[in-house]
């Protein structure tokens, strides 16, 4: 779910380019001036590789815990989409038609639906944006993260992952969508899990994000992001009521063709790994042992969760409860995540480890719509009432003088 990854890439493709530049230019560059954040974005670091993905989360968290969003930081979101109904990374000037420069992201287009079918009002740039998703299907049934783009390298775990679901919540069935070889995403998907003869026995259940060489390497983030998929829901789990039981590895033999299967052995993979240091970790750029992966250790917690098993996901909630701050400050993708996890996990997102969420992630964008006090509720609903007694009782007071009248008019008569 975190999927990060295109961001990541474009990242890297921008650092090896100054990389490549003559030294010369070392000596007399100029500091880049500060990104201009757009009204209505969410976040202040330069959006270009991730400002609909940031979005999107904020949205969808605020959604979720009852807050409105901010008109304007809807309207934000939907304007970043493209003609043919994608959504790029980030679209600088929405004035302009997208064109091939634009990094179109079917990542940033799946939590986009996401976010906007959850929020509502947005019926016809939900069906618009997954009528284009269903047109950039692979003919094994998946997606890449940059379809038909220079970056597009064939179908990934992830961003299949993330179709199916943006699929799911725009009221589509993602096994009946088809591409033009008669693949379903659930085929493609199920093709980058690590089965039975895998070695070691540990990564059995596992995802990989890509053949890597004609071969599967388990992918903690890929995982997360399929066990959604595969148990057909999103990153909004709401708290099970009923038995929470440990994860289990991988049933062997497995079941072949069964999605929720496949992602409960996925679940089963994430509670090993958390087993050993209650977190995810990542090998970073310049650093020589692994650091721990906070996002990706979020995503863990939300996957364990729907897949029923809390208990498995306790200790890395904890964690996240003691080292996510410095990481969230200011992050509002991060801060969803989070808000998220919390959900899933029945945890109060206004006091996780010391922080409130909700208002961390609030005061990064545009302020929510402002609910009416309940005093102020009370007060009109009373106020109705009263209106509706007076008429009432004003009717009844007619009723009798009618009564009276007629009786007068009678009894003249006799």
């Amino acid at each position: 779910m975190n999927v990060r990854r295109s961001a990541a890439t474009l990242a890297v493709s921008a650092v090896l380019c100054v990389g490549a530049a003559p030294v010369a230019l070392a000596d007399v560059a100029t500091p880049s001036p500060a990104p201009v954040i757009p009204s209505g974005l969410f976040g202040k670091n330069d959006p270009a590789y991730d400002g609909v993905w940031r979005q999107s989360f904020a949205l969808l968290a605020q959604h979720t815990v009852g807050v409105k969003p901010a008109q304007q930081a809807v309207d934000w979101l939907v304007g970043q989409q493209c003609a043919d109904g994608s959504f790029p990374a980030f679209r600088p000037d929405t004035a302009k038609a997208c064109d091939a420069s634009a990094f179109i992201d079917s990542n940033a287009t799946s939590v986009a639906v996401q976010a906007l079918a959850a929020v509502g009002g947005h019926a016809e740039t939900v069906k618009k944006t997954v009528g284009w998703l269903k047109s950039v299907q692979n003919e094994d049934g998946g997606w890449s993260n940059n379809p038909g783009g220079a970056m597009d390298g064939g179908s990934d775990a992830n961003s299949t992952a993330l179709v199916i679901r943006a699929l799911e919540a725009a009221g589509e069935k993602p096994a009946e969508v088809k591409s033009k070889a008669g693949k379903s995403p659930y085929e493609a998907l199920l093709t980058f899990q690590l089965g039975c003869s895998a070695e070691p026995a540990a990564d059995r259940g596992a995802f990989a994000f890509q053949p890597a060489g004609g071969k599967l390497s388990a992918s903690a983030d890929a995982t997360a992001a399929v066990v959604l998929a595969g148990l057909g829901t999103g990153p909004v789990v709401s708290p099970s009521s009923s038995t929470d039981t440990p994860a289990a590895p991988l049933t062997c033999p497995a079941t072949a063709g069964d999605p929720v299967a496949a992602a409960q052995g996925g679940a089963g993979y994430l509670a090993d790994v958390l087993k050993k240091d209650g977190h995810l970790t990542a090998i970073t750029a310049g650093a020589d042992q692994p650091t721990p992966d906070t996002g990706n250790t979020a995503d863990a917690v939300i996957a364990l969760a729907a897949a029923g098993h809390k208990q498995s996901a306790a200790g890395a909630l904890e964690w996240l409860k003691n080292n996510s701050a410095e990481w969230s400050k200011g992050n509002p993708a991060g801060l969803g995540t989070l808000i998220l996890a919390a959900h899933a996990t029945g945890t109060d997102p206004k006091a996780f480890g010391g922080t409130d969420l909700v208002a961390a992630l609030n005061a990064t964008g545009p302020a929510p719509q402002q609910e009416k006090p309940a005093a102020e509720k009370k007060q009109k609903e009373s106020g109705g009432n009263n209106v509706w007694w007076m008429i009432l009782a004003g009717a009844a007071a007619g009723m009798g003088i009618g009564i009276v009248l007629s009786g007068r008019r009678k009894k003249n008569q006799l």
